[in-house]
């Protein structure tokens, strides 16, 4: 690794974990845990008279501590959020602008590179469950700043379930598997789940978001963040601001079409996992803006919704977003479990110049994570490396389970006629909270804001395009037809009624449910457009990190997929060469068997197309001959078809999608076979010549036209994600697949 690469990954904490970092190579030689050199590392010590053997001997420490080590090399998994992903990365703000709301100089202070940790999560299913299912994702990030440890636990959804934390147990009871039978992981399609949210309409505004495309995210590097509740900053002068965070991602926010998300589950259930590693590896980090919503104290009270409420958002209309600062995860971890899963956080590590709000959820957080990190990890957790923050720790804490610290002295304790480990006082950087004057009479109750519950969920809805309503609808309809308790999906149906009344019959209709003639609520056709995906399309539209699948078979044009590879890779896409077989394929004038052959990365049956953003088949007539009489091929055209995905075909490949898709979809229009010019209709881009002379003027400009070649025509529509019209107009549904 050259000196400019190791110093762009090596961050303060990657080199406080380097102490605890060991490299296990051949010339590292197997020891016990306390260190003996171990000869034998495959038979117990045992009796024998050297034919025959005899019982194993208790004496063989060597046997017993590996079997001991192995019984007890499983910690607690997380009750939620027990199936997550992590990258290493940094943040650094784009200037000081944030200095008029904090002293937090993480967020003030340009000259500082911040190391963070990011995990990345599920928040239903077990640690073995699947990537791809309907769920929350989880978006943690530890902070370790010049102060301590920052950790902004957030999910790719800005709000909740519920108002009150007390109602946590319940709603995670309620959406966890059933408890007679187990079933099922890693879903919210069961009676219980909607048996909770029917009966809390609380969770309406939730409920949409989570019924949503948000709830199916491509990749972890391709949703939001949110840091959920409502936090505080303070500035220099002592003034409160309320503030709520927002990550922003690089590429865009995008999603999976159902159909793909169920069946990925299946084909590699550990595909978001694969991502994140597979992009940081291919020189595509994960990218992120942070930027802030920010409201004087002076204007809690100015908005019909109460901004403590954790079911609410802020619409960007009324409180604007303002970035201050970029996120990059580049570099993987080392080992799973030392860093991804023993790394843990907690809504209460703020650092000076952060604070907390009356949040009644994030009140309760505040006292429930700490108290589950003690439970996984014990109570010196954050002595682990993962969790250590690279600044000075030092406090008049000892002993407990796991106490890795050997501090000197004579006392523990303040005050000491030594005057050791004094408090550090506010001006030296001590943590101080708002001085917030409280008043008022203990009881059980909630603000009177916090009442209302339908009309951010019609907000919602309202703002999603056509095909995120279509995808809403799907949803809806497929989650409660696998209730099969009637009292369960009715109740439901009768709720959305005060939602949207169009939607509750359209969904009544597909499960069965039923819908209240006469509605309490009447709608406001309010609409916000950063509530929809679309919103967040790159300015300049890209195709980095996109996999694209390059469908061949013997015989096919080898200069000319040289030539799209290239291009691919220029634009930052990871292409991958798909054949009949993964052995070496051979390109038109090669002989089978000779020099020239092609190792295919993948076969048909050993990958799908679930796993790849857009196919591109080459030119060669032996090539497209075997491929049409492939029906494994036929199915991965269609399918790739009927989840909206980008489809190119150069010459005589023009004949796979005809075999695949001319019949069923007339409105298709597709390139002469004769003529150099590019044909795009309906994300499906071709050309019937693609020669050298073509291939010299297509630099990849990721532009859409007649005047651009076929590979800036094939590059917008990748970039482009899903052609949403292919649907919109039906053509995907006369499609089998």
């Amino acid at each position: 690794m050259t000196t400019a690469m190791k110093n762009l990954f090596e961050t303060a904490k990657i080199n406080d974990l380097a102490p605890d970092t060991l490299e296990v190579t051949s010339k590292t030689g197997l020891t016990t845990d306390h260190g003996v050199p171990v000869p034998d590392t495959d038979n117990w010590l045992r009796a024998s008279d050297g034919t025959h053997t005899g019982p194993f001997l208790l004496e063989d420490q060597i046997a017993r501590e590996k079997i001991h080590r192995f019984d007890h090399e499983r910690i607690p998994e997380r009750v939620v959020h027990a199936r997550g992903s992590a990258a290493h990365g940094y943040f650094r703000v784009f200037d000081s602008r944030a200095t008029k709301y904090t002293t937090a100089g993480v967020l003030t202070d340009p000259s500082r590179t911040t190391p963070v940790f990011v995990r990345f999560s599920t928040v239903q299913g077990a640690r073995g469950s699947a990537d791809s299912v309907r769920d929350v994702r989880g978006f943690a990030t530890k902070f370790y700043t010049e102060e301590g440890n920052w950790d902004l636990v957030g999910n790719n959804i800005p709000i909740f379930f519920i108002q009150d934390a007390i109602k946590f147990p319940d709603f995670v009871h309620a959406v966890k598997p059933e408890p007679h039978n187990e079933v099922p992981q890693g879903q919210t399609a069961h009676n219980n789940f909607w048996d909770f949210v029917g009966l809390q309409p609380e969770a309406s505004h939730m409920v949409m978001w989570a019924m949503s495309d948000r709830a199916i995210p491509r990749s972890y590097r391709m949703m939001q963040g949110f840091g959920v509740n409502t936090f505080t900053l303070i500035n220099g002068e002592g003034e409160r601001f309320f503030v709520k965070f927002h990550w922003i991602p690089e590429l865009g926010v995008h999603s999976f079409v159902w159909d793909e998300a169920l069946k990925i589950s299946g084909q590699d259930p550990d595909f978001h996992r694969k991502d994140l590693e597979e992009a940081i590896n291919s020189g595509a980090p994960a990218k992120y803006t942070l930027a802030l919503q920010i409201l004087p104290s002076s204007r809690e009270h100015d908005f019909p919704f109460d901004i403590l409420d954790a079911t609410k958002i802020w619409p960007e209309e009324l409180v604007p977003l303002q970035e201050i600062g970029e996120m990059v995860l580049n570099r993987t971890v080392d080992e799973f479990f030392a860093e991804t899963e023993q790394v843990a956080f907690c809504t209460s590590h703020v650092v000076p110049g952060i604070g907390f709000s009356d949040d009644p959820l994030l009140q309760g957080r505040n006292f429930s994570y700490f108290d589950t990190q003690i439970t996984r990890l014990g109570i010196n957790w954050e002595q682990l490396p993962i969790n250590r923050p690279v600044c000075p720790v030092m406090n008049h804490h000892r002993g407990g389970q796991h106490q890795n610290r050997i501090i000197k002295g004579q006392v523990n304790y303040w005050p000491n006629r030594f005057q050791a480990g004094p408090p550090i006082p506010k001006e030296n950087g001590g943590y101080i909270e708002f001085a917030q004057k409280i008043e008022g009479m203990k009881a059980r109750v909630r603000g009177a804001k916090f009442g209302e519950h339908y009309n951010q969920a019609e907000l919602f809805l309202n703002s999603l395009s056509e095909h995120e309503k279509m995808h809403l609808i799907d949803a809806f309809s497929f989650e409660l037809s696998h209730c099969d308790d009637p009292q369960v999906y009715e109740t439901y149906t009768k709720l959305l009624c005060a939602v949207n009344m169009d939607l509750a019959k359209t969904v009544a209709a597909n499960v069965g449910g039923q819908v209240d003639s006469s509605p309490t609520r009447k709608p406001h056709h309010e609409k916000s457009a950063p509530l929809s995906q679309g919103y967040y399309m790159p300015k300049k539209p890209t195709i980095k990190s996109r996999r694209v699948a390059i469908l061949v078979a013997d015989g096919f044009n080898g200069a000319e997929v040289e030539a799209m590879k290239a291009l691919l890779k220029a634009g930052g896409a990871v292409p991958f060469m798909i054949g009949p077989r993964r052995g070496k394929i051979w390109p038109a004038g090669k002989s089978f068997g000779g020099e020239g052959g092609v190792l295919m990365d993948h076969h048909f049956e050993g990958q799908r197309s679930t796993l790849f953003d857009a196919l591109l088949i080459p030119s060669g007539q032996q090539s497209a001959d075997t491929l049409v009489a492939s029906g494994r091929c036929i199915h991965w055209v269609r399918e790739a078809f009927g989840h909206l995905k980008a489809i190119g075909a150069v010459g005589e490949a023009i004949s796979v999608l005809h075999r695949a898709l001319k019949l069923e979809v007339t409105q298709l229009e597709f390139a002469s076979s004769d003529d150099s010019a590019v044909t795009s209709s309906y994300g499906v881009v071709t050309t019937g010549k693609y020669n050298v002379g073509s291939i010299a003027t297509d630099a990849l400009e990721i532009v859409t036209g007649g005047e651009a070649g076929f590979m800036s025509n094939f590059a917008y529509e990748i970039s482009q994600h899903r052609c949403w019209k292919r649907e919109l107009d039906g053509l995907n549904f006369r499609v089998a697949y």
